[in-house]
């Protein structure tokens, strides 16, 4: 037979369950809170850390900018670079200049297009031409070269040359008819490539 309890103990048994509803509810309360002033805390410390690093950028800027007025109004400078008002002008300038190498090493110019440009954010702007042509070895070394010393300054983006030999294996008659076009083509050359240069604004 189970003994009754006293007045007292029941007191204490409902007084002890609802101190642990209370801590349950603080702690199901107090934890997410904690663990959201943590994450907060975090954020907080990040977002300083970057808010010195762009402070730090934006004190450099003007020295930046200063740096490049002077490059800008260096003529020693400017002479590797394309002036013109507008990167069309620039690549206008560009296509002419290729082509006038072209002629010098002795290739014959098949096509030349002026690419888009990389974007309007770009300073100083590239200005990229396509260029097709045949020409043979040495005179496609001779273009490489004057386009390595060319100024303004000029890059090479992509290079592709293709040969146009063919089989010397012909009949007799053909073979002796032909002898002389097919040496002449054995070491003709159609080459692609795309060349840039980057031009300065030039003032109003």
């Amino acid at each position: 037979m189970t003994a009754a309890l006293s007045p007292d103990r029941i007191c204490i048994l409902c007084w002890g369950a609802i101190l642990l509803v209370l801590v349950a509810l603080v702690a199901a309360v107090a934890l997410p809170w904690l663990n959201g002033m943590r994450e907060l805390d975090d954020e907080i410390a990040r977002l300083e850390d970057q808010s010195v690093r762009y402070q730090r950028l934006l004190r450099t800027l003007p020295v930046l900018e200063s740096e490049l007025r002077q490059v800008r109004s260096n003529q020693a400078v400017k002479a590797f670079y394309f002036e013109a008002r507008t990167p069309a002008l620039a690549g206008a300038q560009l296509q002419g200049r290729v082509q006038d190498i072209v002629k010098t090493a002795g290739a014959r110019l098949i096509s030349t297009q002026i690419l888009p440009s990389g974007g309007a954010d770009q300073d100083p702007a590239r200005v990229t031409i396509r260029t097709q042509m045949q020409c043979d070895t040495p005179e496609l070394f001779e273009l490489l070269y004057a386009i390595e010393q060319a100024r303004p300054f000029l890059f090479v983006d992509e290079l592709s040359v293709r040969s146009r030999a063919r089989s010397l294996v012909r009949p007799l008659p053909q073979f002796r008819r032909r002898l002389a076009v097919q040496r002449r083509e054995q070491g003709e050359l159609t080459v692609r490539l795309d060349v840039y240069g980057f031009a300065l604004e030039q003032s109003p």
